[in-house]
């Protein structure tokens, strides 16, 4: 008896997003990872972890090493490795793609008792690629806002490790001009009061004005997801605290300005023009600083490079690598194997009911 598997899907997707539409206000973070789950699927990407001596690292990969570098990649301060599924839709099969929980963040382990500089990241993430050989052969490190900070870091500390290094909107610098997330913080000094944090999120207000910051164009916010994001995060507000106290130490602060003259991998620097957490005219310091680099400057795009343009980011990432290396453009997708291909189609459907769409 011929049936059409599409329809069945349809069926099956409106089935339960009709029980969604009763129940899921009450299930956020459920719906959060629901989410999550949908994007690894669809980008391929196995979920995995490495520990030792008690400290346990949880990262992403996509492909295997091979003849061409490998890519390291290092989300911001309170985020986890997802926020670059959107970005590495263009990379292809054969490039060997790692997407890391920083320290403390996401699975990897979290620990107070440990220091949280940008040094002492750059130096927990190089256990990470020993642990892992990454380093067998120089990679492409990439970093975004914290991340790309502790990646200039790492390149000046571990140079023979680095062989290309991607920045997005990295703070660690000297900045003449002070941005609005900047005078939000010396205005919270003043108050004494650390709940308000831009980034120490608590409550879906301090969610949506952290959207509204780091966005250039805030679309409509999907209110069960924000809630979710939180809902997970939410029980380590203590570690996020240490950790960007730790960050903006006196001692770590400037941590990227102070060791940019050592780098020596060929760099991007990738920034934002609308960007009101680090001011845009970083892009210039930077490249001051490092000879070997190019600039990249983003119409339309605020902080969250990887949210307000993602296909754009990524294929500025691909196109640096491409070329450093001169490795032939193939944008061809990894495989699906059947099963998971049915519950793509399953996933697409719910999802498309349930959250809006995204444009770049």
């Amino acid at each position: 008896m011929a049936f059409d598997i599409n329809k069945i899907l349809l069926m099956i997707a409106q089935f339960i997003a009709g029980l969604f539409d009763k129940k899921y206000s009450s299930w956020p973070s459920l719906l959060f990872r629901i989410m999550i789950w949908y994007k690894r699927l669809k980008r391929n990407v196995t979920v995995k972890y490495i520990e030792q001596d008690g400290y346990k690292f949880c990262y992403f990969s996509r492909g295997e090493p091979g003849s061409r570098p490998s890519v390291l990649m290092l989300h911001g301060f309170s985020f986890n490795k997802d926020m670059w599924l959107n970005a590495i839709k263009l990379f292809p099969r054969d490039v060997h793609l790692v997407c890391l929980d920083m320290p403390g963040h996401g699975k990897t382990t979290r620990l107070l008792a440990e220091n949280y500089t940008a040094v002492d990241q750059a130096k927990k993430i190089h256990q990470f690629v020993e642990w892992t050989n990454l380093n067998k052969k120089p990679f492409h490190l990439v970093g975004m806002s914290m991340g790309g900070m502790i990646a200039g870091v790492y390149a000046a500390l571990y140079p023979s490790d680095v062989c290309a290094l991607s920045l997005l909107c990295p703070p660690g610098l000297q900045h003449t001009v002070e941005s609005e997330f900047i005078r939000q913080l010396k205005d919270l000094r003043k108050s004494t009061n650390s709940h308000n944090n831009p980034l120490i999120l608590m409550t879906v207000q301090q969610g949506e004005d952290l959207l509204k910051l780091g966005l250039y164009q805030p679309k409509t916010i999907n209110m069960q997801l924000l809630k979710g994001y939180l809902e997970d995060r939410r029980p380590h507000k203590s570690f996020f605290l240490k950790c960007f106290l730790d960050m903006t130490s006196m001692e770590s602060r400037y941590s990227l300005h102070d060791n940019m003259s050592k780098i020596k991998a060929p760099t991007q620097i990738i920034w934002g023009k609308d960007d009101k957490v680090m001011d845009p005219s970083g892009a210039e310091i930077i490249a001051k600083g490092i000879p070997d680099s190019q600039v990249h400057m983003l119409d339309k795009c605020g902080h969250f490079i990887t949210l307000d343009r993602p296909t754009k980011s990524g294929k500025l990432l691909l196109d640096f690598y491409h070329s450093v290396f001169g490795v032939a453009r193939n944008t061809t997708l990894p495989d699906v194997c059947f099963f998971k291909s049915w519950i793509l189609k399953l996933s697409i459907i719910l999802l498309s009911k349930l959250t809006p769409a995204h444009k770049d």
